[in-house]
């Protein structure tokens, strides 16, 4: 089986955190989003697992090569225009079973029984109490009938979470061709779904499978639900402090210092990231970011940022600079 993870897109709605780094590379509960994705794929029978990528691609590469040994390939997708254009761009190099996985997503699902799938395809699904947000499908007798992106009225609360596994990857490819040839658009960008849908009804059985748990990546409020989400489920870690108190779950690095502080629940610090005098929950620490007499909450503060003084929430990109105290920096 080969896999497909498209990543090219800018991540604006990530921003100014996207400003330096790629979307996939945002980190939550001590670990880019990236790598959460390539663990859930951690011992299945993977021949090769292509990336799309764009925008700061080079950072996609040094960080898988640094820490996986997943057969890979890298393509350039230039131009954004939607998520099947990025999948068509693999047309060369996928035959046969395909596993397509979008980065927004963090799932909890046992992927182990895909060679046994008996029908032509799984769209992986989450039950929503909205479903106006998001792309749904429709079944019937157990096998999918139609897909509908953003529904204004409702037809079905099975919203498609960015998960898909195909087992005729030259059929997809060929659907997305014809979309393609006819310019068959979704607000203005060749949508999967429209792919799926050209599946379907050339005959192929698609079944959704439900997953319980769909972690969103896709925003700063969505990435602190997920930082929260995956604290409590593993990937809480504790180190020595020094007069402090740490408020489980709390993931801090081993290189990191908190000094004088009370920090957590739901924090994540990086290497290298120092706080003193400052009580910090909720939030996200990210590399060699210095915190000082804040006091901070659903706050996201870059690699390298700098912060001083109180402040009840933040957004803040790298390298930057906050004083709210009115002290110069040196």
């Amino acid at each position: 089986m080969k896999v497909i993870i498209p990543l090219a897109g800018f991540g604006t709605r990530l921003r100014p955190h996207t400003y330096t780094k790629p979307k996939p590379l945002v980190s939550v509960a001590g670990k880019p989003v990236l790598g959460h994705i390539l663990d859930k794929l951690t011992g299945l029978d993977i021949e090769e697992i292509i990336f799309i990528v764009g925008y700061l691609g080079d950072q996609i590469r040094d960080y898988v090569e640094a820490n996986y040994h997943f057969p890979t390939r890298y393509i350039e997708q230039k131009e954004l225009k939607g998520q099947a254009h990025a999948i068509y761009l693999a047309k060369d190099y996928v035959s046969g079973p395909v596993l397509i996985i979008f980065v927004d997503t963090i799932f909890d699902c046992d992927l182990s029984d895909l060679p046994q799938e008996p029908s032509d395809g799984i769209l992986y699904v989450k039950e929503v109490d909205d479903p106006r947000r998001f792309g749904v499908v429709i079944t019937e007798h157990g096998f999918i009938t139609r897909l509908v992106e953003k529904p204004s009225t409702p037809v079905s609360n099975l919203a498609v979470i960015g998960l898909y596994y195909v087992k005729d990857s030259q059929m997809l490819q060929d659907c997305i061709a014809e979309l393609i040839e006819k310019d068959i658009k979704t607000q203005g960008e060749y949508f999967l779904a429209d792919a799926f849908q050209l599946m379907i009804d050339r005959g192929a059985r698609l079944v959704a499978r439900t997953v319980e748990v769909w972690e969103d990546c896709g925003k700063p409020e969505t990435v602190l639900h997920t930082n929260r989400y995956l604290l409590e489920h593993g990937g809480a870690r504790e180190i020595p402090t020094e007069n402090s108190v740490l408020i489980a779950p709390v993931h801090i690095a081993k290189t990191a210092v908190i000094k004088d502080s009370v920090v957590g629940p739901y924090v994540s610090v990086a290497e290298g990231a120092t706080i003193v005098r400052s009580i910090v929950q909720d939030s996200i620490i990210n590399e060699s970011a210095r915190i000082e007499d804040a006091n901070l909450s659903q706050s996201l503060i870059g690699k390298d940022a700098h912060v001083r003084g109180s402040a009840q929430k933040l957004n803040v990109g790298d390298s930057s600079q906050v004083d709210l105290a009115g002290h110069e920096y040196d």
